[in-house]
C-alpha cells in the first residue's frame, strides 16, 4: 500500500513546496492558495484510486514526468486567479512553457520504457485538459466568453457520455489528438497575454477551436456508427474523450 500511494503524496508535496515558492516570490493570494490546494488535494486522491483501482504498484517513470506536469499545472491554476500582468504574468506563461514541453516526454519515456497504460494515458489526458481549461478562462477574459469552449471541449464530452451510453466506447488511439491537444496550447499560451493585432489573435484562436472541433467531431462520428444498444457490455466504462494519447 505504501508503495501504492507513494507517488501521489509526494505529489501532493511537491504541489505545496511550488505554492510555497510562488508565494515567496510573486505572491498568492488566498484565492490562489486555495485553488492551489484544492488541484493539489483531488489530483492527489484521483491518481491514488487510479493506481488501485489498476493494481499497479507504483507511478513509474513515465507517470512521474506526467505527475511533475501535474504540479506546474496546479502552480498555473493558484496564479490565474491573480491575472497575468507583471512578474505574475511572467512566472505563468513560463511554468505553462515547461509544463507543454513535458508533454511531448512521458508518452516518449512510456514507449522507450515499455510502460505505456490506460492510467498513464487517462493521467496525461486529464492534466493536458485541465491546463487547456485554465488557460481558456485566462483568454476569454479578452477574447469572449467563446473561447471557453475550447477549455470545456473534454468536460461537455464526458458529460454527453453520461447521458449518451454509446459515446462512452474506448476510442483507437489516434496521433492526430497529440496534435491538436499541443496546438491548442501553443496558441492559448501565446494569447494570454495579447500582442499584436486583434483580427491575428481572434484568427489564431478561430482555427485551433476549428481543429479540436474537427477532431472531437471525427471522434463522435465513429462512435456514432458504431452505437450499440444500451446494456451492451462494451459500453460499460468511462467516456473516453480524447482517448489516450499513447502514454
Amino acid at each position: 500500500m505504501a508503495s501504492v500511494h507513494g507517488g501521489p503524496v509526494a505529489g501532493l508535496a511537491a504541489q505545496l513546496v511550488l505554492l510555497l515558492v510562488l508565494s515567496g516570490t510573486v505572491g498568492l493570494g488566498a484565492t490562489g492558495w486555495l485553488l492551489g490546494v484544492a488541484y493539489g488535494l483531488v489530483t492527489a486522491v484521483a491518481l491514488a484510486r487510479g493506481l488501485a483501482g489498476h493494481e499497479m504498484p507504483g507511478l513509474g517513470a513515465a507517470n512521474r514526468v506526467t505527475l511533475t506536469r501535474a504540479v506546474l499545472v496546479g502552480g498555473v491554476t493558484a496564479l490565474a486567479a491573480g491575472g497575468w500582468a507583471g512578474p505574475t504574468g511572467r512566472v505563468l506563461l513560463s511554468l505553462t512553457g515547461v509544463a507543454l514541453a513535458l508533454d511531448a516526454l512521458d508518452g516518449w519515456v512510456a514507449r522507450r520504457t515499455g510502460t505505456v497504460s490506460a492510467l498513464g494515458g487517462r493521467f496525461d489526458m486529464e492534466v493536458d485538459a485541465f491546463l487547456l481549461l485554465v488557460l481558456s478562462i485566462l483568454v476569454a477574459r479578452w477574447a469572449g466568453a467563446w473561447v471557453l469552449l475550447i477549455g470545456a471541449a473534454r468536460y461537455l464530452f464526458v458529460l454527453a457520455g453520461w447521458l449518451r451510453p454509446w459515446m462512452r466506447r474506448t476510442l483507437p488511439a489516434r496521433p492526430w489528438r497529440k496534435v491538436v491537444t499541443a496546438t491548442q496550447g501553443v496558441v492559448l499560451t501565446a494569447n494570454v497575454v495579447p500582442r499584436g493585432p486583434r483580427w491575428v489573435l481572434v484568427l489564431a484562436l478561430t482555427v485551433a477551436w476549428g481543429m479540436l472541433a474537427e477532431s472531437f467531431g471525427r471522434d463522435v462520428w465513429w462512435l456514432w456508427v458504431r452505437r450499440e444498444p444500451l446494456g451492451d457490455p462494451a459500453l460499460e466504462g468511462v467516456p473516453a474523450a480524447m482517448a489516450p494519447n499513447d502514454a
